[in-house]
C-alpha cells in the first residue's frame, strides 16, 4: 500500500514541478517566476523526502533541509532584488 501511495505522490510532485517549469517560462512578470521558482523549490524537497522514504534513509532528508535553506536565501535576495534593484548594498 505504502508503494501505491508513493508512486502517486510522486506522480503528483513530478507534475506539479514540471507545471511550474511552465510557468517559469511562460510568466508575464518577474514577480510571478520568482513565485514560481519558491514552488519549485518546494516541489523538490518534497520529491526528495519521498524519495528517503522509500529508501529508508536520511541522506535525502538533510538534501532536504539544505535545500530548503538555499531556496529561503534565494527567495529573500530575489524579492530584495525586485524591491531595490540591488541584492548588496
Amino acid at each position: 500500500m505504502i508503494a501505491a501511495a508513493l508512486s502517486f505522490a510522486f506522480g503528483c510532485f513530478g507534475l506539479a514541478l514540471v507545471l511550474n517549469l511552465w510557468r517559469v517560462i511562460r510568466s508575464p512578470g518577474v514577480p510571478d517566476r520568482v513565485l514560481a521558482l519558491d514552488t519549485m523549490v518546494v516541489n523538490l524537497i518534497a520529491l526528495l523526502v519521498l524519495y528517503g522514504i522509500q529508501r529508508s534513509t536520511a541522506v535525502y532528508f538533510e538534501a532536504a533541509v539544505l535545500i530548503a535553506m538555499v531556496g529561503f536565501v534565494s527567495t529573500v535576495a530575489y524579492a530584495k532584488f525586485m524591491l531595490r534593484g540591488d541584492i548588496v548594498e
